[in-house]
């Protein structure tokens, strides 16, 4: 009898217990990136909070098809409780009211938890906080160092200015004819990248104009052309480009910063492959902005009791003891700044990998919207400044064509 009420007495404990956990369902994307990271976070969230189970959802193959489902599952009535998707996509759920803000979750001190302003701006729109990043990238220039000294350069004196870098790449590239000095992708994100580096930005700030028809758009437009007729950039393709620095056949390039590991073991014993920090064309540090590459997360429940449960584990893997754990299983910057400043979390990561410091901290700095240009033809856009730029790098009059490119997209998007 005294058996049999224990085991009612157990079974109503464990009943209660389970009524009081909460279930928060997860979505993400990218699993070979991802997958082990995911679980990783789940446990050691669920470790520090026993009454909220997360369950991560199958994943998407990669961030556009995962906006799709997501979507999709909106209009089905089963969409997720939290989702991680592109830093350049959550707008698109954003668009449709499928987020749910977070500022009164933040706090009034955000940067006190990290958030700096530059790393907030990734995730909000018009005054509100729709999306937190949990992994970045920004261009960051790889340099060969055994080029940069065989052409009369020093590593402790590389170049800060474009000027410097230029001069410097056309001595790397007139070393030999298999050598290259300097290379660039013409994609938009580069281009942003160099715009912002300038204090420009591609639209105005509630999207109704473009701006990258400024002088600091055509300044970063002008460098394509510079760095093909002064420094003899050739044309090929990205994944032609991403061969030859780690063969040790181009000395500098400018590039993602989450390929830093995949150089760094193409290279090997070769040579040390080296980080360095985007120039600045502008004295005006404050206006600097670097597009941001990498993924955010999102809160979709509506459900009260679910989006506490939804900010314990949103705030966990953005802070500090979450962002330890994607930067050292994926290798992306953290989006954190606690994280990169106290020596307690990643100190020992950064003494054995100073390249990585070098471009996490330049995120932490100036990290910036990727912008989206808004509405139907919002992608194709980035075909036309591809185009743009191949135009001016192969000699076309940099402020003409970037002037022309303007008014089209003007067009093209409905802004006029």
């Amino acid at each position: 009898m005294r058996r049999a009420l224990f085991a009612a007495a157990f079974a109503l404990v464990a009943s209660s217990a389970t009524a009081q956990e909460t279930e928060i369902r997860v979505h993400y994307a990218i699993p070979t990136i991802w997958a082990d990271t995911q679980k990783a976070l789940a446990e050691a969230f669920m470790a520090k909070h026993p009454d909220i189970k997360v369950t991560l959802d199958g994943p998407a193959e990669g961030y556009p098809e995962g906006v799709q489902r997501l979507l999709r599952e909106a209009v089905a009535g089963t969409a997720p409780d939290v989702a991680y998707v592109g830093l350049n996509r959550w707008r698109i759920l954003q668009d449709r009211g499928l987020t749910q803000p977070l500022d009164g979750f933040l706090g009034d001190n955000p940067a006190e938890q990290g958030y700096t302003p530059a790393l907030l701006s990734l995730g909000s729109f018009k005054g509100q906080q729709h999306a937190l990043a949990t992994s970045a990238s920004t261009l960051v220039m790889y340099v060969n160092p055994k080029l940069v000294e065989q052409a009369g350069g020093s590593m402790d004196n590389f170049p800060t200015t474009f000027d410097g870098v230029i001069e410097l790449a056309a001595k790397i590239n007139a070393l030999s004819d298999t050598i290259d000095g300097v290379w660039i992708d013409r994609h938009d994100w580069r281009y942003q990248s160099l715009l912002g580096a300038f204090g420009g930005r591609p639209m105005n700030e509630d999207e109704t104009d473009i701006t990258f028809d400024s002088e600091a758009g055509i300044e970063a437009a002008r460098l394509y052309q510079r760095f093909a007729k002064e420094a003899g950039m050739k044309s090929y393709a990205d994944s032609d480009a991403r061969q030859a620095l780690p063969a040790g056949t181009l000395g500098i390039m400018f590039e993602s910063s989450s390929l830093q590991t995949r150089f760094e073991q193409g290279a090997g014993d070769a040579f040390k492959v080296t980080v360095k920090p985007l120039p600045l064309g502008t004295d005006d540090e404050a206006s600097v902005y670097f597009p941001t590459g990498g993924s955010g997360i999102v809160m979709l429940t509506k459900d009260e009791a679910k989006q506490k449960a939804a900010w314990e584990y949103i705030s966990f893997v953005t802070g500090p003891e979450g962002q330890k754990i994607i930067v050292e299983s994926t290798g992306y910057a953290p989006a954190n700044s606690i994280v990169v400043e106290d020596k307690e979390y990643l100190g020992a990561f950064y003494e054995k990998d100073p390249n990585a410091l070098v471009a996490h901290t330049q995120i932490a700095r100036h990290a910036g919207p990727w912008y989206a240009y808004p509405g139907a033809e919002g992608v194709a856009v980035t075909d036309l400044i591809a185009a743009a730029l191949v135009e001016v790098t192969e000699g076309a009059d940099a402020e003409a064509t970037i002037k022309d490119l303007a008014e089209t997209l003007r067009v093209q998007l409905g802004m006029k």
